[in-house]
């Protein structure tokens, strides 16, 4: 208890210190942004630029925070009511919780007093992420990173075997199947297999496809004939995979993808495939198809996993903040972002851009996994919720329970945990 008391009182201090910055210029707005590291951190250093340029006046101070950071300073800032933070950079999963505390700026209040109405060209379902109560209620968020897992096949490969496309996971597993038949050293499936939130995350398009749910009006669904189904395919799957796919990450599925030693992969992001076309990097330019998930009893559903960007209610600056993040998800500026950075639009207008197209080849498929994506369950708890799943869910995959066995023993905790 006192080291959690100390490290919470040295985040405090660094944030004092952090925030209360230097003499401030007479009539210059400062916004200080609590962003992301890596390419997110140079896509807002673009953006600022830029939007300081057009605006003289205003100024920016930006956090570059590892997402664990990210969460952690958020909750104590916000709870603090300190006025710290003018922009949030907010992970999906994390975002009920804040919008439930009550901590962020209702938009669509914003959007009715300045006269404006939210521009269609921003992908619904991604607008929607930002909505609470979810998918309909009032808007607290907009939708500035567009992350959507997606599908990736051999396509040279798939269509020896007569599929011009891959439209269900039963033609995933005849695939697997027919490749396993021939005795080649290409890995049939390829997944991240790692207990906790690797498994779940690439399980869920398939779960979701078969009609499975995670909640059900607030509660747990996972003893299910659906469910079941569902785990009983992954695991007849999973005898394609590698035999230590338990250890693979990203790095595993997304070097066996690009060297050519895997022929499908159930689940890549768009920061994971940005090399696949370039030939000093990748073995397999022009023989991979990305799309969103197949279907089976359901239609696709691929897993969405945005950023969204919103205000705190106690921002000294909320109207100077309104209109950088409106200009900061505008079409001008996410396209530049996705040209100099990589990081997914979340606009329909972006993704058709040939330039664009030409350079990430898979964006008809983000636009699709997008536009008919899900969200993971819109409760504080999915973190617990997440960990028992992937605990047994890779139970299941090793052997030690059933399918059946698995789904038993992951109603029954989360029932407690929602308790």
């Amino acid at each position: 208890m006192r080291r959690t008391c100390l490290v919470l009182v040295v985040l405090i201090l660094c944030a004092a210190a952090v925030f209360a910055g230097g003499k401030r210029e007479e009539g210059v707005t400062t916004l200080t942004i609590a962003g992301r590291d890596g390419a997110f951190g140079t896509a807002m250093d673009l953006a600022t630029q830029e939007y300081t340029r057009q605006n003289p006046n205003v100024r920016f101070e930006i956090l570059k925070l590892s997402g664990a950071e990210l969460m952690e300073q958020t909750v104590i800032e916000l709870r603090g009511g300190t006025g710290a933070f003018d922009v949030l950079l907010v992970d999906d999963p994390f975002l009920p919780r804040i919008q439930d505390a009550g901590w962020l700026v209702n938009l669509d209040d914003l959007y009715r007093e300045q006269g404006l109405e939210i521009d269609p060209d921003l992908v619904e379902n991604m607008v929607n992420v930002g909505r609470y109560p979810y998918p309909s209620g009032d808007l607290y968020a907009l939708p500035h990173v567009g992350n959507v897992a997606l599908f990736a096949y051999r396509h040279d490969i798939a269509s020896r075997y007569g599929y011009s496309a891959i439209d269900t996971w039963s033609d995933v597993l005849d695939i697997a199947r027919r490749i396993d038949a021939e005795g080649d050293d290409t890995v049939p499936v390829l997944f991240r297999g790692v207990q906790g939130n690797p498994i779940v995350t690439g399980f869920l398009p398939i779960f979701w496809a078969f009609g499975a749910d995670i909640l059900v009006d607030g509660k747990p669904a996972f003893d299910t004939p659906e469910a079941l189904a569902a785990v009983e395919f992954f695991l007849e799957l999973a005898e394609y995979a590698p035999a230590g796919v338990t250890a693979y990450q990203a790095t595993q599925v997304r070097d066996a993808l690009l060297s050519g030693a895997g022929a499908m992969a159930i689940e890549v992001w768009p920061g994971w495939i940005g090399d696949l076309e370039n030939p000093e990097q990748s073995d397999v330019v022009g023989k991979v198809s990305i799309a969103a998930h197949p279907g089976q009893v359901k239609g696709s559903s691929s897993m969405i996993g945005a950023w969204m960007v919103g205000i705190p209610r106690d921002s000294r600056n909320i109207d100077a903040a309104f209109d950088f993040i409106q200009y900061l998800t505008s079409a001008p500026v996410q396209e530049m972002m996705a040209d100099k950075t990589g990081i997914p639009p979340t606009r329909h207008s972006v993704h058709h851009i040939p330039r664009l197209q030409e350079k990430y080849p898979w964006y008809p498929a983000q636009l699709a996994g997008q536009i008919s994506g899900s969200v993971r369950p819109r409760t504080d708890y999915w973190p617990q919720i997440e960990t028992v799943f992937g605990d047994y869910l890779q139970r299941a995959l090793v052997g030690e329970v059933s399918a059946q066995e698995a789904l038993q023993q992951i109603q029954r905790r989360v029932t407690e945990v929602l308790r």
